[in-house]
Protein backbone atom coordinates (compact mmCIF):
# COMPACT_ATOMS: atom_id res chain seq x y z
CA UNK A 1 0.00 0.00 0.00
CA UNK A 2 1.14 3.96 -0.96
CA UNK A 3 1.06 6.64 1.07
CA UNK A 4 1.24 10.31 0.18
CA UNK A 5 1.09 13.08 2.45
CA UNK A 6 -0.36 16.68 0.77
CA UNK A 7 0.34 20.14 2.66
CA UNK A 8 -1.20 22.97 2.32
CA UNK A 9 1.74 25.41 2.43
CA UNK A 10 5.12 24.98 1.12
CA UNK A 11 7.62 23.05 3.11
CA UNK A 12 5.24 21.29 5.04
CA UNK A 13 3.81 23.68 6.90
CA UNK A 14 -0.07 23.87 7.13
CA UNK A 15 -3.11 21.68 7.34
CA UNK A 16 -2.13 18.18 6.07
CA UNK A 17 -4.05 15.11 4.71
CA UNK A 18 -2.23 11.40 4.13
CA UNK A 19 -4.08 9.76 1.94
CA UNK A 20 -3.12 5.72 1.02
CA UNK A 21 -5.09 5.43 -2.39
CA UNK A 22 -7.05 6.46 -5.23
CA UNK A 23 -8.88 9.68 -4.33
CA UNK A 24 -11.41 11.13 -7.36
CA UNK A 25 -11.55 14.48 -5.11
CA UNK A 26 -9.06 15.79 -3.04
CA UNK A 27 -11.14 19.36 -2.32
CA UNK A 28 -13.17 18.08 0.92
CA UNK A 29 -9.61 17.45 2.28
CA UNK A 30 -7.52 20.76 1.36
CA UNK A 31 -7.79 23.75 -0.76
CA UNK A 32 -4.42 24.56 -1.65
CA UNK A 33 -1.21 22.30 -1.78
CA UNK A 34 1.87 23.63 -1.74
CA UNK A 35 4.11 20.60 -0.49
CA UNK A 36 3.90 16.79 -0.67
CA UNK A 37 5.65 14.05 0.68
CA UNK A 38 5.45 10.36 -0.53
CA UNK A 39 6.22 7.85 1.82
CA UNK A 40 5.89 4.85 -0.11
CA UNK A 41 4.68 4.04 -4.22
CA UNK A 42 4.74 6.01 -7.55
CA UNK A 43 2.26 8.08 -7.42
CA UNK A 44 0.23 10.77 -10.09
CA UNK A 45 -1.81 13.59 -8.86
CA UNK A 46 -4.11 15.60 -11.14
CA UNK A 47 -5.25 19.62 -11.07
CA UNK A 48 -8.41 18.65 -11.36
CA UNK A 49 -11.27 16.42 -9.90
CA UNK A 50 -11.47 12.76 -11.82
CA UNK A 51 -8.17 12.46 -12.40
CA UNK A 52 -8.19 15.41 -14.93
CA UNK A 53 -5.86 18.36 -16.43
CA UNK A 54 -2.45 18.44 -15.78
CA UNK A 55 -0.77 15.38 -14.62
CA UNK A 56 2.78 15.13 -12.22
CA UNK A 57 4.17 11.56 -11.54
CA UNK A 58 5.46 11.57 -8.02
CA UNK A 59 7.95 8.67 -6.65
CA UNK A 60 8.99 8.40 -2.96
CA UNK A 61 10.54 11.72 -1.55
CA UNK A 62 9.93 15.34 -0.42
CA UNK A 63 8.45 18.23 -2.70
CA UNK A 64 8.89 21.39 -0.66
CA UNK A 65 7.08 23.42 -3.03
CA UNK A 66 4.77 22.86 -6.14
CA UNK A 67 7.65 23.51 -8.34
CA UNK A 68 9.61 21.12 -7.08
CA UNK A 69 7.09 18.48 -8.85
CA UNK A 70 7.29 20.87 -12.19
CA UNK A 71 3.36 21.91 -11.07
CA UNK A 72 1.97 24.90 -12.68
CA UNK A 73 0.08 25.95 -9.44
CA UNK A 74 -0.93 24.95 -6.49
CA UNK A 75 -3.75 22.88 -7.47
CA UNK A 76 -4.12 19.41 -6.60
CA UNK A 77 -7.83 17.95 -7.19
CA UNK A 78 -7.37 13.93 -7.57
CA UNK A 79 -4.42 11.30 -7.19
CA UNK A 80 -3.57 7.48 -8.06
CA UNK A 81 -1.27 5.17 -7.02
CA UNK A 82 0.50 4.00 -10.12
CA UNK A 83 0.38 -0.23 -9.93
CA UNK A 84 3.38 -1.51 -9.32
CA UNK A 85 4.70 -3.44 -12.17
CA UNK A 86 7.87 -5.75 -12.17
CA UNK A 87 9.08 -7.00 -15.46
CA UNK A 88 9.43 -5.81 -18.66
CA UNK A 89 7.61 -2.58 -20.57
CA UNK A 90 6.79 -2.99 -23.89
CA UNK A 91 4.34 -0.68 -25.94
CA UNK A 92 3.93 0.28 -29.34
CA UNK A 93 3.06 3.78 -30.83
CA UNK A 94 1.49 4.58 -34.49
CA UNK A 95 1.93 7.98 -36.57
CA UNK A 96 -1.85 8.19 -36.83
CA UNK A 97 -5.39 7.56 -34.97
CA UNK A 98 -6.66 3.92 -34.65
CA UNK A 99 -3.28 2.29 -34.93
CA UNK A 100 -2.67 3.68 -38.13
CA UNK A 101 0.71 4.82 -40.31
CA UNK A 102 4.36 4.10 -38.94
CA UNK A 103 4.35 1.85 -35.95
CA UNK A 104 7.59 1.62 -33.30
CA UNK A 105 7.88 -0.87 -30.56
CA UNK A 106 9.20 0.82 -27.18
CA UNK A 107 11.03 -1.37 -24.65
CA UNK A 108 13.27 1.55 -22.69
CA UNK A 109 13.05 5.13 -22.64
CA UNK A 110 13.54 7.30 -25.11
CA UNK A 111 15.02 11.19 -24.16
CA UNK A 112 14.22 12.50 -27.92
CA UNK A 113 11.70 10.19 -29.98
CA UNK A 114 12.46 13.15 -32.56
CA UNK A 115 15.90 12.36 -32.66
CA UNK A 116 15.59 8.78 -32.54
CA UNK A 117 12.55 8.02 -34.80
CA UNK A 118 12.19 10.99 -36.57
CA UNK A 119 8.52 11.93 -36.14
CA UNK A 120 7.23 13.85 -32.50
CA UNK A 121 3.36 13.58 -33.16
CA UNK A 122 1.75 9.99 -31.64
CA UNK A 123 -1.81 9.68 -32.47
CA UNK A 124 -2.23 5.97 -30.71
CA UNK A 125 -0.57 3.80 -28.75
CA UNK A 126 -0.53 0.10 -27.09
CA UNK A 127 0.80 -0.55 -24.19
CA UNK A 128 1.29 -4.16 -23.56
CA UNK A 129 3.50 -4.54 -20.56
CA UNK A 130 4.20 -1.66 -17.53
CA UNK A 131 2.89 1.63 -17.59
CA UNK A 132 4.51 4.91 -19.14
CA UNK A 133 4.71 8.40 -18.86
CA UNK A 134 4.75 10.53 -22.13
CA UNK A 135 6.42 13.89 -22.11
CA UNK A 136 5.38 16.75 -24.20
CA UNK A 137 8.99 17.95 -24.56
CA UNK A 138 12.49 15.82 -25.30
CA UNK A 139 14.56 15.08 -22.16
CA UNK A 140 11.36 14.48 -20.14
CA UNK A 141 10.17 18.00 -19.82
CA UNK A 142 6.51 19.21 -19.92
CA UNK A 143 3.45 18.17 -19.68
CA UNK A 144 2.81 14.69 -18.69
CA UNK A 145 0.86 11.37 -19.38
CA UNK A 146 0.33 8.50 -17.61
CA UNK A 147 -0.28 5.58 -19.93
CA UNK A 148 -1.07 2.02 -18.20
CA UNK A 149 -1.68 -1.20 -20.36
CA UNK A 150 -4.45 -1.05 -22.58
CA UNK A 151 -5.29 0.62 -25.97
CA UNK A 152 -5.36 4.27 -26.79
CA UNK A 153 -6.57 4.93 -30.50
CA UNK A 154 -6.87 8.45 -30.21
CA UNK A 155 -4.57 10.90 -28.27
CA UNK A 156 -7.10 12.63 -26.23
CA UNK A 157 -7.66 9.63 -24.78
CA UNK A 158 -4.79 9.73 -22.32
CA UNK A 159 -5.58 13.15 -21.91
CA UNK A 160 -3.62 14.95 -24.50
CA UNK A 161 -5.33 17.79 -26.34
CA UNK A 162 -2.10 17.41 -28.78
CA UNK A 163 -0.23 14.47 -30.27
CA UNK A 164 3.05 15.75 -29.62
CA UNK A 165 5.05 13.61 -27.18
CA UNK A 166 8.38 14.52 -27.13
CA UNK A 167 10.13 12.30 -25.01
CA UNK A 168 8.74 8.65 -23.15
CA UNK A 169 9.91 7.26 -20.18
CA UNK A 170 8.98 3.65 -18.32
CA UNK A 171 7.73 3.43 -14.71
CA UNK A 172 10.10 1.00 -12.92
CA UNK A 173 9.33 0.34 -9.49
Amino acid sequence: MGKIIFYEDRNFQGHSYECGGECSDLHAHFSRCNSIKVESGNWMVYERPSYMGYQYFLKEGEFSDYQRWMGFNDCVRSCRMIPQHQGSHRMRIFERSEFGGQMTELTDDCPNLYERFHYNDIYSCNVMEGSWLLYEHPNYRGRQYLLTPGEYRRYNEWGSMSARVGSIRRIDM
